[in-house]
C-alpha cells in the first residue's frame, strides 16, 4: 500500500528529514509514498509558517528518489503538496500548481473565514455545532471557486480539535452539507483521503469518518487516496492495518495512486 499524505522540514510543522521518513517507509513495507508539504498562504496566526520552500523541496525529493532508487528499485516516492485553500488566495495557489511538475495535490481547509480550527478561539462565543457547520459550508466556498486540486484532505478535520471533539458529531448531524460538499466533488471529477490521523488523535475513525466514506461512495465517488498524514516517521502508514477493511466495508475496491496527477486504481488486498 502507498501513504500519500505526508510532511518533512519543508512543512513549518515538522522537523523530520525526507530520508528519514523513507526510510520508515521502506522498513513498514509500503509500496511507495507521496511527500506533501504545507504550503498555506495567509496564515494569520503565524504568518510565514506554512510559506514553503518549493524550489527547495523540490530539489531534496529528487535528490532522495536518485538514492532510493539505487538501493530500493522497486520502492516508489512521489512529489507532492497539501495546499491550504481559501477563496481570496486561489489564483495564487493555482500558479503554484500550474508551475510545478507535482504527482499530487491534495486541497485542504486549514483556515476558515482566517482562523485555523486548531486554535481555541475558532470556538469561542458560539456553539461546537456552530463552529462545524462553518468549517464544513467554508469547504463549499472553497468548491465555489477554480481550485486547482486532486483530492480534498481530511474532510472533517475540524473534529480533531473541538471542544468535544467527535464526541457529539456524526455525518448524520451535517449530512445535508456533507453530501453538497461530496456532489460538488464527484462532479468536478476530483476524489477525496481517507486519513488515518483520526486514530492517532484519538477519533477512533479516520478523517473523514467510516460513513462519509460509504456515502462518497454510494454517489458514485470512485477516487480515494490513503495518507496518514505523518509529521514524523514513527506515524508513517498510523493504523494502516484498519484501512483495506474501512474501504471494503465502504464498497470500495481500489484506491488510487497518483503519479503526474493522473489517477491509477490499485486493487485493495
Amino acid at each position: 500500500m502507498w501513504d500519500q499524505h505526508m510532511h518533512c522540514i519543508f512543512s513549518g510543522d515538522s522537523e523530520a528529514l525526507p530520508s528519514d521518513m523513507i526510510n520508515s517507509a521502506i522498513t513498514k513495507g509500503l509500496d511507495g509514498i507521496c511527500f506533501t508539504d504545507h504550503l498555506d498562504y495567509d496564515y494569520k496566526e503565524e504568518p510565514g509558517l506554512f510559506d514553503l520552500d518549493l524550489d527547495g523541496y523540490r530539489e531534496k525529493i529528487s535528490e532522495c528518489k536518485d538514492k532510493f532508487l539505487h538501493s530500493h528499485p522497486d520502492f516508489k516516492i512521489h512529489w507532492g503538496i497539501e495546499i491550504g485553500l481559501q477563496p481570496h488566495i486561489t489564483d495564487k495557489n493555482n500558479n503554484v500548481t500550474s508551475k510545478y511538475p507535482f504527482d499530487l495535490v491534495i486541497g485542504s481547509s486549514h483556515v476558515v473565514n482566517g482562523t485555523d480550527p486548531y486554535y481555541p478561539d475558532f470556538y469561542k462565543n458560539r456553539s461546537e455545532d456552530a463552529a462545524y457547520t462553518e468549517y464544513f459550508e467554508s469547504i463549499l466556498d472553497n468548491l465555489h471557486t477554480n481550485a486547482d486540486f486532486d483530492v480534498y484532505g481530511h474532510i472533517d478535520y475540524v473534529v480533531r480539535y473541538g471542544p468535544n471533539k467527535n464526541k457529539f458529531y456524526s455525518y448524520d448531524k451535517y449530512s445535508d452539507v456533507i453530501d453538497e460538499i461530496l456532489r460538488s466533488i464527484i462532479d468536478k471529477g476530483r476524489g477525496i483521503e481517507l486519513n488515518t490521523a483520526g486514530f492517532k488523535y484519538g477519533l477512533g475513525h479516520p478523517n473523514p469518518t467510516e460513513e462519509i466514506l460509504k456515502r462518497y461512495h454510494s454517489l458514485g465517488g470512485e477516487i480515494v487516496t490513503v495518507g496518514a498524514d505523518a509529521h514524523k516517521p514513527g506515524h508513517i502508514a498510523y493504523d494502516f492495518d484498519k484501512v483495506p477493511d474501512i474501504l471494503k466495508d465502504a464498497g470500495f475496491k481500489y484506491y488510487t495512486v497518483f503519479e503526474n496527477r493522473i489517477p491509477h486504481f490499485l486493487k485493495i488486498d
